[in-house]
């Protein structure tokens, strides 16, 4: 049975998807503190595409295994980003053919900055989009 997850998004509700159909391409982490296991809070911030060209750009920052204060209040960011450019085939593993819709990398960039801001983490921003895969030039 495929893993799946649910995304709090910022501006619509929740989305469930299945892991196997949306990977990861980009990713950063933190933690407050020096020692991770000791953390009063931890963040991430993660990048999916699904091989249809849509992308989801999410994170959190939570209480970490070391506890935090009374009354904390944990924050949650993301996007779902779609794209109206021209669409393309492309071949769905062993599947049939899929039409997919380039998202625009530059409104990828900017998803991920303000998921950052809505973290209060805007390093953590800067750290995923240096994790996106590069680009060819």
């Amino acid at each position: 049975m495929p893993k799946t997850l649910t995304i709090a998004l910022s501006e619509r509700r929740p989305v469930t998807i299945s892991d196997d159909e949306w990977p990861l391409v980009a990713e950063a982490t933190w933690h407050s503190g020096t020692i991770a296991v000791q953390a009063n809070e931890v963040a991430y911030l993660r990048v999916r595409e699904h091989l249809d060209g849509r992308v989801l750009v999410y994170g959190v920052r939570d209480s970490g295994p070391g506890g935090v204060r009374l009354g904390y209040r944990a924050m949650y960011g993301g996007h779902l980003l779609t794209s109206e450019s021209p669409a393309t085939m492309v071949a769905a593993g062993d599947g049939p053919l899929i039409s997919r819709r380039e998202v625009d990398s530059a409104e990828i960039i900017r998803a991920i900055r303000r998921v950052a801001g809505a973290l209060n983490l805007t390093e953590l921003g800067s750290e995923c989009v240096a994790n996106l895969p590069p680009e060819s030039l």
